[in-house]
């Protein structure tokens, strides 16, 4: 229901307004809430369908003949590699089926981009005087704490409903050769929602870059989580990339963590096949070969690409309604009151609520008083400095609906209160 904005109450109002707040929070404070909205994990209902795995794989061989369970086979199982091909828009020996933490896989480019540099740069990173990452926010927050534990330096720009700011992109990477790449998450934005259109991902590919080894670091995440029956379909970065004369640009990254088991599944990096041998030929000096068991398990529990999108639909009938609170209680609660803005996104695992600028960091703790634990204000940007404190990142995914219901009540009450707070202070 929408009600009178702030902006437009008396004093007396605000006051009476306030009052009522503060007596709604007494009343939250009251009920020795444990609730939890920061982290995008999946919930026990969603890690349940995929229970299967654990009777699975049936065989101790692959396709090929070759048995899982001995060393070897660095790049992957081929018919996993295969499915996730397809899926993910790129050709099967443009991929490695790696470990359960695609995180890890970007740690590791990241790693080898610093002591060794890439295919098509002239020293390692390392050795340069300085290396800076181009940051769409707010972003993934993890993205920005790999960067700035290697000293990498982070600049930042808009992140928009079609993908980052492209001319602010473009401007940064024209004349400065210190600047190596960018973080992508282009379908369903980590916080954002976002959906990085193939006339954005075009010009990212195409655009001149001092560097001549600057990165695209595609993250491409939640592909496949979807929200609604009309689905996203990301943008094809290899062979945009390669079209434009720069086919060694993107590094894609994707995961199964949130499509079967988050702490046993399969990541995935794909990339041209130059990339790739260079990345096999770091990793090689450090692995043997993946858990190609668990390649194989995931192999036969999918069955085909099509598989996989069918399990997803079940992904989607458990957690859609969680997202469909959010939204009704923020509506409810917060609408017209001119206090918040927020997204519905149509797929991903986060709905980005900005807030009252300069409250952002108050309405979390004022939450987590009351027993509901937020994402720290910040986290979305790096070095976690919010510049307007505004935004805060919320994950409905893992808790029960009800508890769902229950957290985003008392989200709106400290919203609410915090913006009160500032405007009657």
């Amino acid at each position: 229901m929408n009600a009178t904005p702030l902006a437009d109450l008396s004093a007396d109002d605000l006051a009476a307004l306030l009052e009522e707040q503060r007596a709604a929070y007494a009343d939250l404070g009251a009920k020795g809430l444990t609730l939890d909205l920061t982290r995008g994990k999946p919930s026990t209902q969603q890690l349940d369908l995929a229970d299967d795995l654990l009777r699975l794989p049936t065989k101790t061989v692959d396709a090929d003949g070759v048995d899982v369970r001995n060393y070897g086979g660095l790049q992957g199982l081929r018919e996993l590699r295969e499915m996730f091909a397809e899926l993910l828009w790129v050709e099967p020996e443009q991929v490695v089926a790696g470990g359960n933490s695609s995180l890890t896989m970007m740690r590791d480019t990241l790693v080898y981009l610093m002591l060794f540099g890439g295919v098509d740069s002239e020293r390692p990173w390392g050795q340069e005087e300085k290396v800076r990452f181009v940051c769409p926010v707010p972003g993934y927050d993890r993205h920005f704490t790999l960067l700035e534990s290697l000293g990498i330096e982070m600049v930042t720009v808009p992140m928009h409903d079609d993908g980052p700011d492209v001319d602010a992109v473009a401007a940064l990477v024209a004349d400065d050769p210190s600047v190596k790449g960018i973080w992508i998450v282009p379908t369903y934005a980590n916080p954002s929602g976002s959906i990085v259109s193939q006339d954005v991902a075009a010009r990212l590919a195409a655009m001149p870059t001092a560097a001549p080894d600057f990165k695209i670091f595609w993250d491409n995440a939640y592909a496949l989580h979807h929200l609604t029956e009309e689905e996203a379909k990301s943008a094809d970065i290899l062979t945009l990339a390669s079209a434009a004369g720069h086919p060694h640009r993107p590094v894609m990254f994707a995961s199964t963590s949130k499509i079967t088991y988050a702490g046993a599944g399969v990541a995935f990096l794909a990339a041209s096949t130059a990339n790739v041998a260079w990345y096999l030929g770091h990793l090689g000096n450090g692995s043997i070969g993946p858990d190609k068991v668990n390649h194989l398990r995931h192999a036969e529990f999918f069955g085909s690409p099509q598989g996989v999108r069918d399990h997803m639909a079940k992904h989607r009938a458990i957690i859609a309604p969680k997202f469909a609170e959010v939204d009704r209680v923020l509506i409810e609660r917060l609408g017209g009151r001119g206090v918040a803005t927020w997204n519905t996104p149509t797929g991903g695992y986060f709905v980005n609520l900005d807030v009252v600028p300069g409250t952002a960091s108050r309405v979390v703790a004022l939450a987590k008083e009351a027993g509901i634990a937020l994402t720290p204000a910040g986290s979305s940007f790096p070095y976690k400095q919010d510049p307007d404190d505004t935004n805060i990142r919320l994950a409905p995914t893992m808790p029960p609906l009800a508890e769902v219901t229950e957290a985003m009540e008392g989200v709106a009450t400290c919203v609410l209160l915090a913006a009160l707070e500032q405007a009657t202070a």
